[in-house]
């Protein structure tokens, strides 16, 4: 890693910053980290059959894998597409300094993007609420019906070729950006961020991937909003200067 943490305080400081010649680029989960809800669960809570809390305790339990539990949820959805991007518009909102960021990763050439292993059109819904609604979103891609009333299939273009059952994999997409020399950074909060954690270069995280990195001696960042990854990012960047 080329960030640490301070193990007591956990601050960040200019010192801890060791950038090397790569120019950057700032990946970031959805839910619960770029947006401050858990927008999956905002929907299935509005608009899931009441079963899905039953399917979300097999997943907890480990009987399902994410990729499964979130198809099984979503099919019972009593909502059409429309009805669903509006609640979102309504109900959630971005983290602290997302816009600051996207725009000083525009102002400088910078690619930022979202990675998720959610469903790309809640994701959308936000983003065209937002003053950056073309941030490129790597997500999975739900399939409607002919008339957006309901999900009747998934696509997932970011899935290892040998293990498709497990659905996009946020470390695949952190290496596809590390392959055209960038470095990395990836800003997550839950298990599946942690893979993502374990190879990008800085690593930023909270609530559940921060107790697994710190488990795992994995150099991080905390964040409640993305005010850390701005400075960091603008260090960075200065240094390349």
């Amino acid at each position: 890693m080329t960030l640490s943490t301070d193990t007591g305080s956990r601050s960040v400081s200019a010192s801890l910053l060791r950038p090397d010649r790569r120019p950057p680029a700032v990946l970031t989960d959805f839910d619960d980290t770029a947006a401050v809800q858990n927008v999956a669960e905002l929907l299935l809570h509005r608009f899931g059959h009441p079963t899905w809390t039953d399917v979300r305790e097999r997943f907890r339990r480990g009987e399902l894998s994410l990729k499964d539990y979130q198809e099984i949820a979503f099919r019972e959805m009593r909502g059409d597409k429309a009805a669903m991007q509006s609640y979102v518009r309504e109900n959630a909102c971005f983290r602290g300094h997302f816009d600051e960021l996207a725009q000083f990763c525009q102002d400088h050439s910078i690619p930022m993007c979202i990675v998720s292993q959610g469903l790309d059109f809640y994701i959308q819904a936000l983003l065209d609420d937002s003053a950056h609604p073309r941030l490129p979103v790597h997500a999975a891609r739900a399939e409607f019906d002919a008339n957006d009333e309901h999900i009747v299939g998934y696509a997932y273009d970011f899935a290892y070729p040998d293990a498709p059952e497990l659905g996009n994999s946020k470390a695949l997409m952190v290496r596809s950006f590390q392959d055209t020399g960038h470095h990395v950074f990836f800003a997550g909060d839950g298990r599946s961020d942690f893979e993502a954690g374990e190879v990008a270069d800085t690593v930023f995280a909270h609530r559940q991937m921060a107790e697994m990195c710190s488990e795992a001696g994995i150099s991080y960042i905390p964040f409640t909003d993305f005010g850390p990854v701005l400075d960091a990012l603008r260090r960075y960047a200065g240094h390349l200067q």
